[in-house]
């Protein structure tokens, strides 16, 4: 056998099967170095000639990537024959984009997200109530991979008299598929973030996170900047649950900037809880480096303590949260005129900032420098989420263009980080933070015999955010094929109608 034709085996993507495959063990066991002779057979698609970049392996080469029953089934220097040959040459064949922070979890955002080269996308900064009916709710209807942590904000109230009918009418909405996630949970139960808990109903609360997990639930999902009622107790107690169970706390710490990533990494070394920090560039602001230098400084001792960041100099959330409770303007260092209506796109005063407050809604807040995105995006293992909103013409621009702004913007225009870098904050990096609470991410964020073809072919000469501020969303350039578990959903650069081939992610837990 011709050893170029020869493939490696990676340990994280091993899998037993039922095809005819001789595994010749030449020096060792496999995961180590293991050949592999095949018949000569057909796959169903067959990606020609493209720049395959593997992040965890290293390899960057020109290979045929040979995909059959969804899966990577060969990746080979070799002429492959399949039913559907495509010719990617000049493209990058990558893994699948994964955003570990999204808000749109509707069909219309994943289109965008699709045609942003997102292949998974998860709701785990907030998390999902009702996770099982909700996860039931997306079978079969989905266009990229999904799933979402426990809903602490919401699971906090449950029980509460008054709460009784908001609970009946978010049930509806999940059970019946519209269920628009962020805004949904916002509008019904933003007064109640500010109910204290006792001590008895804290141990209420921890049971039905428990209950939560075991209908998949990804980590679990601690908004405390959100959550003005949540004593330190209350917190420190999900932090223990967490590092009893070993599923990842994903937290949008406290207002403080640093001082509040310092308290939420001392919860997580005292307790043992992996954490993940969402968006440090929007909490931490000014202090960005800092903050970076702390996280890392956790990391390069053993803990399990991972951060993001979205690439715009922008946030966006909800007009009526806490976050612009009073004050807002000291610790944001912004005023009226920085925040952005995104129902009609105007600029805030006094006035409209008072009658839209009490309405309710989306805004777009100016609260960072376009340096310190830089030097997030630069810093190392720090990974790229969107935090992409739900669907608005009007809404966040990360909604739509994340992942092609960065491979556009930071690696080809500005050179901020190399290709590969850039791709290992938004394939391996991700999967690797959720492996320990959902072991089917081993088999995504890679180009390995054996991993889900999840897989995203875009050209690095063209790859461009199309969405703004100004104009709205619209859909990212360059990104030319998107596959999950094997099925084309962008073709040729446009969405493939009717296919709905997203599979759930679901944590350890699930029974």
């Amino acid at each position: 056998m011709n050893p170029t034709t020869l493939t490696n085996f990676s340990a994280s993507c091993q899998r037993t099967y039922t095809l005819t495959v001789v595994c010749l063990l030449i020096w060792g066991t496999c995961g180590t170095v293991l050949t592999v002779a095949q018949p000569i057979h057909t796959f169903d698609i067959v990606l020609d000639g493209g720049r395959v970049i593997d992040p965890e392996t290293g390899l960057d080469e020109v290979r045929n990537i040979g995909i059959r029953d969804g899966r990577i089934m060969a990746v080979s220097s070799e002429v492959l024959t399949g039913k559907q040959n495509i010719d990617v040459s000049n493209l990058v064949v990558s893994p699948g984009f994964i955003d570990l922070h999204v808000h749109g979890i509707t069909n219309r955002e994943q289109e965008y997200q699709a045609r942003d080269g997102v292949t998974t996308a998860l709701e785990l900064e907030f998390g999902v109530p009702y996770l099982e009916k909700w996860y039931r709710s997306r079978e079969g209807k989905a266009l990229i991979n999904y799933g979402a942590s426990v809903n602490w904000a919401v699971n906090r109230v449950k029980g509460l008299d008054a709460m009784g009918p908001v609970f009946e009418e978010i049930e509806r909405e999940i059970s019946g598929g519209d269920f628009r996630g962020f805004p949904s949970v916002m509008n019904h139960f933003y007064r109640a973030f500010s109910v204290e808990l006792s001590k008895i109903r804290t141990v209420e609360m921890l049971n039905g996170i428990r209950e939560s997990l075991a209908a998949g639930g990804l980590g679990i999902g601690v908004p405390s900047g959100y959550i003005g009622g949540a004593s330190r107790e209350e917190v420190f107690r999900l932090y223990q649950l967490a590092g009893k169970m070993q599923v990842p706390i994903i937290s949008h710490v406290r207002p403080g900037g640093t001082m509040a990533v310092q308290q939420a990494i001392s919860n997580a070394l005292l307790t043992n809880a992996p954490l993940h920090i969402v968006h440090i560039n929007s909490v931490t602001r000014s202090e960005i480096g800092l903050a970076i230098e702390i996280v890392q400084t956790a990391q390069n001792k053993g803990f399990d303590i991972t951060t993001e960041l979205y690439p715009y100099p922008a946030g966006s959330t909800g007009l009526q949260t806490a976050i612009f409770d009073e004050g807002w303007q000291e610790r944001l260092g912004i005023s009226y005129d920085a925040i952005q209506w995104v129902a009609t796109g105007e600029r805030l005063t006094k006035e409209t900032f008072d009658k839209y407050r009490k309405e309710g809604g989306m805004v777009i807040s100016y609260t960072m420098k376009p340096e310190w995105i830089r030097l997030g995006i630069a810093a190392k293992d720090v990974m790229i989420a969107s935090d992409g909103m739900p669907y608005a013409a009007l809404a966040h621009p990360r909604t739509a263009g994340t992942f092609s702004r960065v491979l556009g913007k930071f690696v080809r225009e500005e050179e901020v980080v190399t290709l590969p870098v850039a791709l290992e904050k938004i394939t391996l990096l991700p999967a690797k933070r959720l492996e320990t609470v959902a072991p089917m991410m081993r088999y995504k964020g890679r180009i390995q015999v054996g991993c889900d073809a999840d897989l995203t072919i875009f050209d690095p000469q063209t790859i461009i955010d199309k969405a703004s501020f100004e104009r709205g969303l619209e859909f990212s350039e360059g990104i030319r094929y998107v596959m999950v578990q094997g099925v084309l959903i962008v073709e040729d650069g446009k969405t493939v109608k009717n296919v709905f081939p997203g599979q759930p992610i679901l944590g350890k837990y699930k029974k």
